[in-house]
């Protein structure tokens, strides 16, 4: 067992999906004490909870929330939800580590509590910027292994997103969706390794299985089972880095997580856990990280980058915790690489402006909330064009 175990904050867990199943483990094993466990029935929630050994489960967020022994939320429950579980936890003193939310005003809400509280830890949890292969790709990429980036090309392949039942992964609107699922951690991820950020994309999606054997009836899917899209990222003109990015959820088998950068040097490519490269000089491809971490591929709800990304997540934050003696307090060196929720508002903009490109068929800019929309902005515009 790892030492500092006293200096590690209680952990409540919100979400009893996949996430939830391998991130709980992983916490008790690095000497988290998961204290308390939200689930959306009651049900759902005593059943995840005596599997896993947590000592409280409930079906109401305040419990959780204002159980005295938790100092660490982590949300991993459907997007539409997020916000305001993440908002009140930081409201009351909580730190928090949180899957995205649903749309670009949530996450701006999260930002403006996030400023508020600073001194609290206000986490993503996009786990591929964890995954070790990543972590050495970056570092490669800052030395010039691969000269000036041009060219980011990313392929992720795998089997269907949805539910056994009809839910929020069905529908675009609550989030469900390839873009919004596995897109969201790749637009953060290729913000993560360039260091840049897009100023204009082009995307198209489109919704292939509408119904099957569990689905059907008068309920239709409306989230995207693929999606491809193309971002100018970082400088304007030819000093921007072209990046591509092809997510199909139609493909039974062998999940593909591949991401390639192309630079006037050289590329670098991230084959799920390993990381290649070769130079321009070079005749062969050289393997510079092998994956010797052990864990066994997990199931289709997570996909070993992913859950090796969690583990890796999960060690940092043990570190970050330990570096204090007050619970709650927390040292940013050993998260100092994890998306902030800025970031979140980033990539959740990113989203939403893809999703306009494949309305318009036109390419977007991506332009950045720096203040809270007015809910009555659509009457008042209403009522000014009646006037006139």
């Amino acid at each position: 067992m790892p030492s500092g175990k006293a200096m590690l904050p209680g952990v409540g867990v919100f979400g009893t999906g996949s996430t939830a199943r391998v991130l709980v483990p992983l916490l008790q094993a690095e000497g988290f004490e998961v204290q308390a466990l939200w689930g959306r029935s009651e049900e759902e929630a005593r059943s995840l909870a005596k599997e896993l050994g947590i000592p409280f489960h409930t079906s109401r967020s305040d419990d959780v929330l204002l159980h005295q022994d938790v100092d660490l939320v982590c949300i991993y429950i459907p997007p539409s939800m997020t916000r305001q579980i993440a908002v009140k936890a930081l409201g009351i003193g909580k730190n928090v580590v949180c899957e995205k939310a649903a749309t670009a005003v949530d996450s701006f809400k999260m930002v403006t509590a996030a400023r508020y509280y600073p001194q609290l830890l206000s986490m993503m949890g996009n786990t591929l910027r964890f995954l070790p292969a990543f972590v050495a790709m970056r570092q490669r990429l800052a030395e010039g292994y691969v000269g000036d980036i041009q060219v980011c090309d990313v392929r992720v392949y795998g089997p269907s997103l949805l539910d056994q039942s009809y839910g929020w992964t069905c529908e675009e609107l609550m989030g469900g969706g390839g873009l919004h699922t596995a897109g969201s951690a790749i637009i953060d991820l290729l913000s993560y390794l360039t260091g840049t950020r897009a100023h204009r994309v082009h995307g198209l999606l489109r919704t292939f299985v509408q119904q099957n054997n569990l689905i059907r009836g008068i309920r239709r899917v409306t989230s995207d089972d693929f999606c491809f899209f193309q971002m100018l990222m970082g400088g304007s003109g030819s000093s921007a880095v072209c990046s591509t990015v092809t997510l199909n959820f139609n493909m039974p088998g062998t999940f593909v997580h591949e991401v390639m950068v192309v630079g006037s040097a050289g590329r670098l490519v991230v084959r799920g856990t390993e990381l290649y490269g070769q130079r321009n000089e070079s005749k062969c491809e050289e393997l510079l990280l092998a994956d010797h971490s052990g864990v066994a591929p997990a199931a289709k709800e997570m996909p070993l980058p992913h859950r090796q990304g969690l583990s890796s997540m999960v060690k940092a934050l043990r570190q970050s915790f330990q570096a204090h003696e007050e619970r709650r307090s927390w040292s940013r060196g050993p998260v100092a690489s994890a998306p902030t929720f800025e970031d979140g508002l980033y990539v959740q903009t990113v989203v939403e402006a893809v999703k306009q490109s494949s309305n318009s068929g036109e390419w977007v800019c991506v332009e950045i909330m720096s203040q809270e929309p007015d809910p009555n902005q659509n009457l008042c515009e209403a009522l000014q064009r009646n006037k006139n």
